[in-house]
């Protein structure tokens, strides 16, 4: 075949953005608006493969205008059982549109048509033209286009990403005939998928096996009574299903488009729309990729926001400067970004303002930089990416870091906490709307210029964080600079800080827990009588439900959840020894693989230092990794063992734990201005018996430890819309009772029930939360089709101020304490801050002033409408420090 013969492509678009659609995470693929984009970034992916893979000349796109066509006038039915039309797929086949037409694509329509329809008519026409054509569909009705000119490329099962060259030898190869002849097998067998229902008793075999006997469908049909058996008279009775199939899988190979071949032809990329369109569908790696298609530079644009693509300054050439010259550099230019890379034992440094950059390589100590260093440590002011990496950096360097006066991964997640920018480049894309060199990673050896040196890399770093910072609204500003900023070098210090560990005591445990975890696997071998892998749910299915014949849980997409929540359900409801075993198997093992995560990070000092990630939660709570100290149980009698192993330092006299009493309830109190919730705080009343007497109508002496813990349990679910029925759960009671105990709390509690109603309306309109000091948390999923997504946005809407609030007083309480222990010059140091609790090594004859330092700093965190209340206790490790 020619190699100059011309290429049509023709893509169902439909069926191949329905694909893409199913083989991406919906939640990954999501912008700030709420728009879900996964199908458009699947099928734009599996586009430019294709175009790349390819090369066609010509190229157009069907899609369907609606279910309704020339089959459904026929046969109402046609494609009845396909279900609604999933929420988060609507709105996402125009923008695909809107970006194949920037990309110089043609899409086509036809009402009352198909996109088959149109995929066959031209494929039909190009083909009589003396074109080579691909059809890339995901319907096997379009088997029937396949021929010597015409190819199928057909999706596989796992998306887009793999598709199937279908060949007149392929189609042989798979079904066992020709390809025109398979809609033919399709009229007998039937279609589920277009609600097409074949010929009882007849599958693929059968229909082939006819189909090579007779020749045709029409022939099969002729000579029905040549068929004998069952099935024979199962085609005798149903071969009008057959032939009314055969009708609406027939494809329409003239359909009058309006349009010629030679309209088809690929235009131009017009990068510049391209870049628009993607900025709103927040992608950036496709950007890059289409620029590479186009074989052009991506042009620069404006902020994602802007309305038109404008120019960029232009980039500044490095200057390479050291000593004097350095230094009469940074006295010229204020609030630069900088940027500190270690390659290969060696520093890089990049200092930039949006005008001017400098480059060099740092030799820390050296007599070169060292008015860098001054400069580096004073509190000059200074914008980072990720400054407390910056500071980790700048440490192993030998130097200090002062004047945090910006950080652009900080600026831009308290803008968007739920969808923050992963990398600098996101981030500069979404607010500059332009791209960071990044190079091409299939190769080894990137081109000169091809990747961002540190100097360029701080020059978008310092142009990115003022346009994130000009977007702040409302209090957000004061978020960052009065919470986040100064955050930054206490949690530095607690990293660098760490806390001693007993490794003695941790490896006995893990000792106990390993044989314990044996005997339980061993009790639950012999329970059911032989051996079964307790970490596969296939397995524990066929011994729960086949085996010992127990009540299904909750369905799954693979059978039946074996969960912990649903087997203690199970448990409850029909005890077994092989559960006991299972359960405490399971216990045994996360505990047992709990201190081994722990022994393996103690560094070589003795000591545990974890990260604390700043931007790892969308409350504003800090998260803990590597390893995680945050979720060691305080509950169980194991998890205080394994809280026992954490100590202080031999110079050390002891260790201090404070933490908030009950500090959500006392926002609750606060954000709802209930007089009976802040009579109970500001009497210092036990708030649970408060409350209690109140329901109960008894006295607070009188309310038992029964009614307390009823009490208790539903003031917090409130808090995160716990329902009747999930109260009713939790405490073991009727849903009956589960309601009238809430009637009766909200009679009583008016302000909490009036609040919490109108958090979920105010966040409907805001389509955001705000904590008292002004944190905002967009809820997107507010405004939802899908009612679980809308739903689960209001639970998460009607605890956020909480929860929020909280987040910021305890950072608050950090940045205070740690300014008055340095203040105070004591030794002692905080260590740690695990939710609301933080922990303190307390220096010898520093108690009382610690002591004092933390509770008033604590307490003063905030100025609610109720006190805050600091417990505070002392041990020679963290579960002896409790209080």
């Amino acid at each position: 075949m020619s190699n100059t013969q011309p290429t049509l492509m023709v893509i169902d678009g439909h069926s191949l953005a329905f694909r893409a659609f199913y083989a991406l995470p919906v939640d990954s693929f999501q912008t700030q608006s709420g728009q879900h984009t996964n199908a458009i970034h699947g099928f734009i992916a599996m586009l430019i493969n294709l175009l790349g893979n390819e090369r066609p000349d010509a190229l157009a796109v069907a899609f369907d205008i609606s279910r309704h066509s020339f089959r459904t006038e026929e046969y109402p039915e046609y494609k009845g059982t396909r279900g609604e039309t999933p929420p988060e797929f609507k709105g996402q086949i125009p923008l695909l549109q809107d970006a194949l037409h920037a990309m110089g694509i043609r899409t086509i329509e036809k009402e009352n048509y198909e996109a088959d329809d149109i995929l066959a008519t031209l494929a039909t026409r190009a083909s009589e033209q003396g074109y080579r054509v691909l059809v890339v569909s995901g319907d096997r009705d379009t088997i029937q286009l396949v021929d010597d000119r015409v190819t199928l490329l057909y999706p596989s099962k796992q998306g887009v990403s793999e598709l199937t060259r279908y060949d007149a030898a392929k189609v042989m190869e798979r079904y066992g005939i020709r390809p025109e002849q398979y809609p033919e097998i399709a009229a007998l067998v039937g279609e589920t998928s277009d609600n097409l229902p074949g010929i009882p008793r007849v599958g693929e075999k059968t229909a082939v096996k006819w189909i090579n006997q007779f020749g045709s469908l029409e022939e099969i049909l002729r000579r029905q009574d040549e068929v004998g058996g069952k099935v024979g008279e199962s085609l005798r009775e149903h071969a009008h299903l057959a032939e009314r199939n055969r009708r609406l899988n027939r494809l329409v190979r003239d359909v009058d488009l309006g349009i010629g071949l030679d309209e088809l032809k690929r235009g131009e990329i017009d990068m510049g729309a391209v870049q628009e369109i993607f900025a709103k569908l927040e992608f950036r790696t496709l950007l890059q990729r289409v620029g590479k298609l186009a074989g052009a530079e991506v042009p620069v644009a404006g902020a994602v926001s802007a309305p038109a693509a404008s120019l960029a300054p232009e980039r500044p050439t490095p200057k390479n400067l050291i000593d004097e010259e350095l230094a009469d550099w940074l006295a010229k230019h204020e609030a630069p970004a900088v940027l500190i890379r270690e390659v290969g034992g060696a520093f890089e440094v990049g200092i930039a303002t949006p005008e001017s950059s400098v480059r060099f390589d740092w030799q820390p100590g050296g007599r070169d930089y060292t008015l860098f260093e001054q400069w580096l440590a004073s509190d000059a002011p200074k914008v980072f990416y990720d400054a407390k990496q910056q500071l980790a950096l700048a440490r192993r360097a030998g130097a200090a870091v002062g004047g945090i006066a910006g950080d652009v991964l900080l600026a831009t997640w308290v803008l968007r906490p739920s969808n923050a920018e992963k990398s600098l480049a996101d981030a500069v894309f979404r607010y500059l709307g332009e791209q960071v060199p990044e190079g091409d990673p299939n190769q080894l050896v990137p081109e000169e210029g091809s990747v961002a040196d540190a100097a360029t890399l701080a020059w978008y770093a310092v142009r990115t964080h003022a346009a994130a910072v000009e977007r702040f609204e409302s209090r957000s500003g004061e978020i960052y600079q009065e919470i986040e900023l100064p955050l930054v070098p206490v949690l530095d210090a607690l990293e660098t800080r760490g806390v001693q560990v007993d490794g003695p005591l941790f490896e006995a445990h893990h000792a106990e827990l390993t044989e314990r975890v044996a005997q339980l696997q061993q009790a639950a071998f012999d329970a059911i009588g032989h051996e079964v892998n307790l970490s596969s749910p296939k397995q524990l299915q066929e011994v729960l439900f086949d085996e010992l014949d127990m009540p299904k849980t909750r369905k799954t997409q693979r059978g039946y959840t074996t969960d912990a929540a649903a087997l203690a359900d199970l448990q409850a409801k029909q005890p077994h020894p092989f559960l006991d075993a299972l359960l405490g198997h399971r216990d045994a093992n996360k505990l047992r693989q709990m201190i081994e995560t722990l022994i393996k990070s103690v560094r070589p000092d003795g000591r545990i230092h974890t990260t604390f990630v700043q931007t790892g939660s969308s409350t504003g709570r800090l998260a803990s990794t590597d390893p995680n100290l945050q979720n060691i149980p305080v509950r169980s009698e194991e998890g205080r063992r394994i809280r026992e192993g954490f100590i202080h330092a031999g110079e050390y006299e002891t260790l201090m734990t404070a933490d908030y009493s009950q500090i959500e309830m006392r926002i609750m109190a606060h954000l709802s201005g209930d007089a009976g919730l802040i009579q109970a705080f500001n009497e210092g009343e036990d708030l649970h018996r408060f409350v209690g007497s109140r329901i109960f109508g008894v006295a607070p002496a009188e309310v038992t430890n029964e009614m307390r813990s009823k009490v208790k349990a539903m003031s917090y679910g409130l808090a995160y819309g716990l329902s009747a029925f999930g109260l009713s759960k939790q405490l073991n009671i009727s849903s009956a009772e589960a309601k009238q105990l809430m009637t009766d709390y909200f009679e009583r509690f008016g302000g909490v029930r009036d609040y919490l109603r109108s958090v979920v309306d105010q966040a409907k309109r805001d389509m955001f939360t705000e904590t008292i000091y002004g944190r905002r948390r967009p809820f997107p999923d507010l405004a939802s089709p899908n009612r679980v997504l809308r739903e689960n946005a209001e639970r998460a809407a009607l605890n956020a101020p909480i929860q929020g609030s909280a987040a910021d007083i305890i950072k608050r309480a950090m940045i205070r304490v740690e300014h008055r222990i340095a203040e105070a010059r004591l030794a002692s140091r905080m260590l740690l801050q695990i939710h609301d609790e933080l922990m303190f090594e307390v220096a010898p004859g520093e108690w009382d002033a610690l002591e004092a330092i933390v509770r008033e700093e604590m307490a003063g965190a905030a100025e609610l409408s109720v006190p805050l209340e600091v417990q505070v206790g002392h041990g020679p490790n963290w579960n002896a420090a409790a209080h």
